[in-house]
């Protein structure tokens, strides 16, 4: 067999092709040293009843290789077979590796890519039609992934309101399947799977699915690609299809460490810049939007040190309600009658940056946009348009439609000094349009294209992702946006969950996180104002309570904690992040901050004697001192037995390394 290593940060992933050239295989992959010795994934035995590629860890299997088991590609050709048996033809070792096989008698080429960065491998095809006859592809997956070792699946789902819950499935034999044919990414799963200390994402904010299928010998393996249409793609001679890419990490520090792999690789592919403390209306305003009003909003907030000031929904013409108003993107002159650029001036005077809500794939009925261009709305042939929300959708997959959205927010970035740009997107797209086009990834392509022609053309506008809270949250967003608003759901403690969730799978630059006064959906406890501002202070701080009701007291509390935010950002959206017991803690090279969330009831009468409890933490150095508070106390120290906890609902620690000599037991009692 030849083999290829793909060697990472600390794993190595092996990837072979035996001597009959019939598939790919998965040699090894883990920490380096698994790449020393035999394979653990090949099977060993001889096989009955099935075709040697049924039992393989084949790294793509295509059916008319593979029968019987779950296979990654059907292509179908005008004589009704959807049989294909390429062989290995050459490996190309530039920018990664390329493993391309061919099958002379339909004329397909089929090429499996690989790219390593960090402890991360990215997979994805391309799928060449070198025939004379169209081909169609029913079913087109990016790759499929062997795990190694564990037989627990790990997910993430929800709803609207409550997305990014964790949960898990114990999958000894059979199949478990998490999607979304909702045209978007969705609310009621991720595509995220992960086993033990392995794990599995799809960079595509389409139609999605990932499977994991168990074996009969308890061997998982992840498949990840795209949902393709009832009637497939058409791939016509001499055009090549290329999947989205599927992201396969690995960590031996188990889930934990795993979610630390899949921030870096986020990180690498992010703009990290300092994020600046927000505040955004909507909650304050909702549709009632007037100038002074918002001004006396910007006043409170540039008060307590907020650095943007982003007004949300309803800004536009014919936007008093959600019935009317999208699509037609002019400043409301009644609700801003010195115009934006006098209140955005007005703005500035008081040291604020100006952000605006925009959603641009979205139309209501009623709008002058839906009149004029009654074609660009989306719907099946011969049907009326889907309405959600009070709004159809424009169909994006129209070039005309994408650069009417383009230019849109080009009109408005260039026109007004607009700094901070939310960009929501309210309704799942479920018209099917004319399936004899690729239309999910048509849309999906031109929503990229306008992405990356947003950041290429307005390079110092931030863009944070919305979808009706998380619902267009992936790994193909997340290298196109700042940052993504994981839930509407704000209230604290059900926001604490779904940020531990939110934080298995993507890094803290990217969690749009706000204070508010919301009660809770599924756990209305209320919470202090310390607690809530420290649950946001875990991500990218905004705040959106509406704040001509907060006391002197509370903008008071409010300012100490942005004050506190400001001095720690940075460390939070680029420190390793260690999860903690109701607690995370995030890690730099000389510091680390601490937070720690009490979501019992609290109730510590302090009329009892009690144990000093502590928080053992993680991440540091056993061998450096560290100050914490006034106290100054070893590394190892912190690590084995941690921080003093007081009664406090909540707390956020900064851990600072000191240089100077070892620490003494005495130097402690001498203080």
């Amino acid at each position: 067999m030849k083999t290829w290593t793909l060697r990472g940060a600390t794993t190595s992933y092996v990837v072979g092709v035996p001597d009959h050239g019939q598939w790919a295989q998965l040699v090894a992959w883990g920490p380096h040293a698994v790449a020393g010795g035999p394979s653990v994934v090949a099977p060993v035995g001889t096989e009955h009843f099935l075709p040697r590629a049924d039992v393989e860890p084949l790294e793509y299997a295509v059916r008319g290789v593979r029968y019987a088991a779950p296979v990654d590609l059907v292509v179908s050709g005008p004589d009704g077979s959807d049989e294909l048996r390429p062989l290995f033809v050459a490996a190309v070792e530039e920018a990664g590796l390329e493993l391309v096989f061919a099958d002379a008698v339909r004329g397909v080429r089929l090429s499996l890519h690989y790219r390593v960065e960090g402890d991360v491998v990215e997979r994805w095809v391309a799928v060449g039609n070198d025939g004379a006859d169209a081909l169609v592809l029913h079913q087109h997956d990016s790759a499929g992934f062997t795990v190694p070792s564990g037989n627990t699946v790990k997910y993430l789902w929800g709803e609207w309101n409550s997305e990014f819950q964790q949960s898990s499935v114990e999958l000894k034999r059979g199949r478990f399947t998490v999607n979304s044919a909702q045209g978007i990414t969705g609310h009621s799963y991720s595509p995220f799977l992960a086993v033990g200390g392995y794990g599995v994402q799809l960079a595509w904010s389409g139609s999605w699915e990932l499977s994991a299928d168990a074996d009969t010998t308890g061997q998982i393996r992840i498949q990840a690609g795209r949902v393709s249409s009832s009637q497939g793609i058409e791939l016509p001679p001499g055009a090549t299809w290329t999947s989205p890419k599927a992201v396969g990490a690995c960590s031996a520090e188990g889930a934990d460490g795993l979610a630390r792999v899949f921030h870096e690789y986020e990180r690498a592919r992010s703009r990290r810049r300092t994020p600046k403390v927000l505040y955004n209306s909507w909650f304050a305003t909702e549709f009632d939007i007037r100038a002074e009003h918002q001004l006396e909003l910007a006043k409170r907030a540039a008060g307590i040190g907020v650095e943007t000031f982003v007004v949300d929904d309803g800004w536009f013409t014919g936007r008093v309600d959600d019935a009317g108003g999208l699509g037609d993107w002019d400043v409301d002159p009644a609700k801003f009658p010195n115009g934006l650029d006098g209140f955005i001036g007005q703005l500035k005077e008081l040291g604020l940056d100006f952000g605006l809500w925009v959603e641009p794939e979205s139309v209501n009925p009623r709008s002058k946009l839906a009149a004029e261009h009654p074609e660009w709305i989306l719907r099946t042939p011969g049907r009326d348009p889907i309405l959600v929300r009070n709004q159809l959708l424009l169909d994006l997959s129209r070039d005309d439609v994408a650069e009417f959205v383009w230019s849109t927010l080009d009109r408005l970035l260039s026109t007004y000094d607009i700094s901070y740009l939310k960009w929501d997107a309210n309704r799942p797209r479920l018209d099917a349009g004319d399936q004899r086009r690729d239309l999910d990834g048509r849309v999906v392509t031109n929503l990229y294209g306008v992405l990356d022609r947003l950041r290429a053309e307005h390079p110092d506008v931030i863009v944070e992702g919305c979808a009706g809270g998380g619902a267009r949250v992936d790994l193909g967003m997340a290298q196109r946006v700042d940052t993504l608003w994981p839930s509407d759901n704000t209230a604290p403690l059900d926001r604490l969950q779904i940020q531990e969730g939110f934080r298995t799978g993507f890094a803290p630059h990217l969690m749009s996180s706000w204070v508010t006064d919301a009660e809770g959906t599924h756990d209305g406890r209320e919470r202090s104002l310390d607690f809530r501002f420290h649950v946001a202070m875990a991500g990218v701080l905004g705040i959106g309570a509406d704040l001509s009701r907060w006391t002197d007291a509370q903008l008071k509390t409010a300012a100490r904690h942005i004050e506190q935010y400001k001095d720690i950002r940075d460390l939070v959206v680029n420190g390793k992040v260690y999860g903690l017991p109701s607690g995370v803690q995030y890690v730099g090279d000389r510091r680390s901050v601490v937070f720690r969330w009490e979501t019992g009831d609290g109730n510590v009468r302090g009329t009892l004697p009690r144990r000093v409890r502590r928080l053992p933490l993680a991440g540091l150095d056993p061998a450096t001192n560290y100050r914490v508070g006034a106290e100054t106390l070893p590394g190892s120290y912190l690590l084995q037995v941690g921080v003093e906890l007081d009664s406090a609902d909540s707390h956020c620690l900064v851990v600072e390394a000191l240089d100077g000599p070892p620490f003494r037991s005495t130097e402690k009692d001498e203080r």
